[in-house]
């Protein structure tokens, strides 16, 4: 038998499909990337936003006309606020909740009637590998989330905080690594309240990591930036840790941060900006900003526009605000016409854009080490391009005159320019790649 996975929305999702795929495997179900060829279909649904939600019932309906015959098993957040609704849709089989989403395989397996023992992988260190590449690997540290910030579903949705224990990270760290992969993301709904329901927390995790796993390169999802103790940053100081991290301030107005019920105040999200940067070189930031929030003024909106200027984040992700039934904004006065909002969106992905090419500039004549990911592109006759990402997650290519296959090769390169068309880093090797077990791909390709 053969299963299909698949997820909309945020890391998280895309990591409990990684751990399905290891654990299904012991009932012999394989994993397949050919949707008509699957028996069961897993879709992981999202529901941060009305929009979101849309999709979700969009995709369901989608899976089930691709292959109609396929069993279609339908869980995460959209399932969770909208059961019902979800069951009334053409094709759905089963649905399981984020309450017992942890339970899937087994529920699957009393559904449809596997058999009572699972099989043992061959090998105890052997995990099937289901991610969108073979490079890098998403990594569920823990679930829901104790803040209720206003505009948020997906605390509701996900629960209350659960975190998996040091050992049982480690031992998938160790499987994945086993399995090619080079690279991890430590992933939740609430990644730096780790530990808090298990006497540990994040510092202790990335310590028990570097000290007992050789994974190459470390990296962290979305993390709130108050839960940072003073401290975190001298973890760096080993270069398997990634020098970037995703700080979501959401507004640059404390004003606003205030209606948000987040916990941060611009000042202090700067001091711990500038701290970063201090003891890191080249530490890349990268952060969210919500356009449009209810009672956000056009002072508001100037201070947002300020922060991305004086954060001079390598990437702003702008989210126009959307008002979602069940939270708290939807309940606020002064909800912001569509048409501003618009226009807000607009001047910060300007000005996000703006900063963005600084940032590369300032890259250009730097040494990297890039984790190259995929088969390259063809770019015309006679012109090759690989890409991959720089220690601090500036995309980059390296342009080839034939096609060399360098994914899930970490490579010495030198930044030679930013291409500001495309937004992207231009490298050079600094080394020979030939000694890296490189294939030529023309045929391939052609």
């Amino acid at each position: 038998m053969q299963v299909y996975l698949t997820a909309l929305g945020c890391r998280l999702n895309e990591a409990e499909l990684q751990t399905w795929a290891a654990e299904l495997s012991q009932y012999e179900i394989a994993i397949t990337t050919a949707i008509d060829k699957a028996d069961f279909i897993i879709l992981n649904t999202c529901a941060v936003t009305s929009e979101a939600a849309r999709k979700s019932r969009q995709t369901i309906r989608k899976l089930h006309r691709q292959n109609p015959a396929a069993r279609l098993v339908v869980t995460g957040c959209y399932v969770s606020l909208e059961q019902d609704e979800v069951a009334d849709i053409l094709g759905v089989d089963l649905i399981v909740s984020n309450q017992h989403k942890s339970q899937l395989p087994e529920l699957m397996k009393a559904a449809y009637n596997w058999p009572s023992m699972p099989k043992q992988a061959e090998e105890p260190d052997s995990t099937p590998l289901f991610n969108r590449n073979r490079e890098r690997a998403f990594i569920k540290i823990q679930d829901g989330c104790r803040y209720r910030c206003t505009y948020c579903i997906v605390t509701i949705a996900r629960g209350e905080e659960t975190s998996r224990s040091i050992e049982d990270i480690l031992n998938e760290i160790r499987q994945l690594q086993s399995a090619g992969v080079k690279e991890i993301v430590l992933t939740g709904v609430h990644v730096g309240g780790y530990g808090a329901d298990i006497d540990t927390c994040l510092y202790d995790l990335v310590v028990a990591i570097l000290q007992q796993t050789d994974i190459p390169r470390i990296r962290f999802a979305s993390v709130e930036p108050w839960d940072l103790p003073d401290n975190f940053f001298e973890l760096f100081a080993n270069k398997r840790l990634m020098p970037h991290m995703h700080l979501p301030i959401q507004s640059g107005s404390d004003a606003i941060l205030r209606s948000m019920s987040r916990r941060c105040k611009s000042t202090e999200f700067m001091r711990l900006v500038d701290r970063a940067r201090d003891q890191i070189a080249d530490f890349n930031i990268t952060s969210d900003i919500i356009a449009g929030f209810p009672g956000e003024s056009e002072n508001d909106l100037q201070m947002s526009l300020n922060i991305i200027e004086k954060a001079q984040f390598g990437h702003t992700h702008i989210f126009t605000y959307s008002r979602r039934e069940g939270t708290k904004a939807a309940r606020l006065p002064n909800q912001i016409d569509e048409q501003i909002k618009k226009q807000r969106s607009k001047q910060l992905h300007e000005k996000a854009l703006a900063v963005k090419k600084v940032s590369l500039e300032n890259m250009v004549g730097k040494n990297v080490e890039i984790l190259f990911e995929g088969k390259p592109d063809r770019i015309d006759e006679n012109r090759y391009r690989s890409y991959g990402y720089t220690e601090n997650y500036h995309k980059a290519y390296l342009e080839m005159e034939n096609a060399i296959d360098l994914s899930n090769q970490i490579i010495s390169c030198k930044v030679t320019s930013a291409d500001l068309n495309i937004m992207l880093l231009s490298v050079e090797p600094m080394e020979d790649w030939s000694d890296k077990n490189a294939r030529l791909m023309v045929n391939q390709l052609d």
